[in-house]
């Protein structure tokens, strides 16, 4: 590829030491010493004034396949664009150009005062890029700052003691797993010891074959048990002690340490926990694994081919499939490039269905009951939580169908699983109101769950009046919540 620089001076010279090697460069300079110093220096110069039609044909101008213009002098833009164009109407032109001038407009000049049409591909404004540095600058300090404070805090937590147990929400999926494996990653540079745990099941198949494939060992835990108590430390990653973590006891929270997470603020965590913990919660991010490999990026900590897949995967699912991107997520995916398994992560989505899971989706679709463009499922009596959110994705795909809740009694508490793509519904909000007070709820815009305890009514006996009294309940209250009048 050949590349034409015109003007060798500070900016000149910097672009050809750039590309020098990886394309043919000719530098275009007026000033005699100048061109004779980058001869020196192994670039084939012309010397010239490049506004004039001889010096470009002497330079190949009709073999270019780029042309930079480095002058900041308007009106030598002008003219050297003229003759560009009128020699070359193809080549790409990137130009220099006042802040406050775009390139249609000196286009629009060079017509009216050289009656002819020419063409600029790309304006380069220096003050704008000057700017856009700083503010890059700015954010990567950011980011470092959130890295070198955990960092900082795990090793402050090695001078007190040496085990940490990181704990993800009860039944964890892809993100809260990865995370817990990457923050796990980042204990281990600071000398700790750590344990990933989570205190209910990983009955989701999909979830199941993420653990398997990737290797990842993780623990169960429950509560007042010694494996949290024999631990010095305590993290909380893709979760809050707000629900969503069964197995801790009050006096467990004095350990908590660490909370990283991207799903709504607990309004009084510091007070809860103290304010000596680190605590990074993001809801403008999709997901706590973007999260982590930012801490990974700035700790300079390179992932190995597990991790990065697990990590990859964890924003995949979060994201809904990349769907919904922060900036956070973008830049996770650019440093994961290359360093994902494609094979694992087909392995990992399309994994065997279960017989249970296989039976609840059949009751789910057979139970459901809908109510304008909202499907409510009882899904009944049943051991594998995670079946509840394949179902609500599966309901949620049916025609005229935006929102959907599926429901079913696991052991003493009934399990809640809610989706939408209806942008005037924020699902984990409308979950949090309707049984944020006789239970626990929340989530995401597009994604929400709830855990209602069934108290002295899991002792009852008439299993089905059970359900059907739950079922009569729950659609009220969801229904209330999102201000749909039952027919």
């Amino acid at each position: 590829m050949r590349i034409l620089i015109l003007g060798g001076g500070s900016i000149g010279r910097q672009i050809a030491e750039s590309l020098k090697g990886e394309f043919e460069i000719v530098i275009v300079e007026k000033d005699e010493l100048r061109a004779q110093s980058l001869t020196e220096g192994g670039f084939n110069v012309v010397q010239g004034d490049f506004s004039y039609t001889a010096t470009l044909l002497k330079a190949g101008i009709d073999k270019a396949d780029a042309i930079i213009i480095t002058t900041r002098n308007l009106d030598t833009v002008k003219k050297t664009v003229y003759i560009i164009r009128t020699n070359n109407r193809s080549v790409p032109i990137v130009t220099l150009l006042p802040d406050d001038m775009p390139k249609e407009t000196l286009e629009d000049v060079i017509l009216e005062e050289f009656e002819k049409e020419a063409r600029i591909d790309y304006g380069i404004y220096p003050q704008r890029a000057i700017t856009e540095a700083f503010l890059r600058t700015i954010l990567e300090l950011g980011e470092k700052k959130n890295a070198v404070m955990l960092f900082k805090k795990l090793q402050e937590l090695k001078e007190k003691g040496n085990s940490i147990l990181i704990l993800t929400h009860d039944n964890p999926d892809p993100d809260a797993i990865s995370s817990a494996v990457a923050l796990s990653i980042i204990a281990q540079n600071a000398g700790l010891k750590p344990t990933i745990a989570h205190g209910g099941d990983v009955t989701h198949h999909e979830n199941r074959a993420f653990i398997n494939l990737l290797g990842i060992t993780m623990r169960r835990v429950s509560r007042g048990s010694y494996e949290i108590r024999k631990n010095d430390f305590i993290a909380l990653v893709d979760s809050q002690p707000n629900g969503n973590i069964t197995v801790l006891e009050k006096e467990d929270l004095g350990k908590v340490k660490i909370v990283i997470d991207h799903h709504q603020v607990f309004q009084q965590i510091h007070e809860l926990l103290g304010e000596d913990a680190f605590i990074d919660i993001r809801p403008e991010v999709k997901s706590s694994a973007a999260i982590l490999t930012e801490y990974l990026r700035s700790l300079s900590i390179i992932p190995n081919e597990a991790l990065s897949t697990a990590l990859f995967y964890g924003i995949y699912t979060d994201t809904r499939r990349f769907s919904k991107l922060s900036h956070v997520e973008l830049k996770a995916l650019e440093f994961l490039a290359g360093k994902v398994n494609p094979e694992l992560v087909d392995r990992i989505e399309h994994p065997d269905i279960s017989t249970e899971t296989a039976e609840i989706l059949a009751r789910a679709i057979l139970n459901r009951k809908q109510y304008k463009n909202i499907v409510i499922s009882n899904a009944g009596f049943i051991r594998s939580r995670d079946a509840l959110a394949e179902s609500a994705d599966f309901l949620l795909r049916l025609e005229g169908i935006d929102t959907v809740l599926v429901f079913g009694i696991v052991e003493d508490s009934i399990e809640i699983s809610a989706r939408t793509r209806d942008v005037r519904i924020n699902i984990g909000a409308a979950m949090k109101e309707a049984f944020g007070e006789i239970g626990s709820g929340g989530g995401h815009a597009t994604m929400g769950g709830a855990r209602i305890p069934l108290g002295i009514f899991k002792l009852a006996r008439d299993k089905s009046s059970l359900l059907r009294l739950a079922e009569e309940a729950i659609t009220e209250k969801f229904l209330q919540a999102l201000g749909v009048k039952r027919d």
